[in-house]
């Protein structure tokens, strides 16, 4: 019997330049779609995955306000955000956040289902959402992809 020497590379940070990706949220269910940003933020999409190196690639979603929840979601889903004042806790349903701030609606759903570490928060700098379906970063040279 032939004994195969089996080694586990691990991809070094140094070496890895980050791709870009333009998403379009458009008629997309929000968790859905955050999963597959974030699997793309962390690079699982990627064959030379490695868990603590920062081997992701940048995402840039479009139409962030033609994003939808399921269900009765839009009315019971809701934000909470303190002011820093007393009695400042504001709470503001899925609904009249999209159309207030879709942005938020988009990254704080990602970052629910990124690790909690200083990895990922580096990871999460590379996330660029927008409201409209135009954006300011046509020299990062993205890659359309449709889900």
């Amino acid at each position: 019997m032939v004994q195969v020497d089996k080694k586990t590379t691990f991809k070094k940070r140094e070496k890895h330049i980050h791709t870009w990706f333009t998403l379009d949220a458009e008629g997309k269910t929000l968790g859905r779609f955050a999963s597959e940003v974030s699997k793309i933020l962390r690079g699982k999409h990627r064959p030379d995955f490695t868990p603590f190196a920062d081997c992701g690639d940048g995402v840039i979603v479009i139409n962030a306000d033609k994003v939808h929840v399921s269900g009765s979601k839009g009315a019971t889903k809701i934000y909470k955000y303190n002011t820093g004042h007393m009695s400042g806790l504001r709470e503001v349903p899925f609904n009249q956040m999209v159309v207030k701030n879709p942005q938020y609606v988009i990254e704080s759903a990602v970052w629910g289902m990124m690790p909690k570490s200083r990895l990922s928060k580096a990871q999460m700098r590379r996330l660029r959402v927008f409201r409209g379906d135009k954006h300011p970063h046509i020299a990062q040279k993205s890659i359309n992809v449709s889900m």
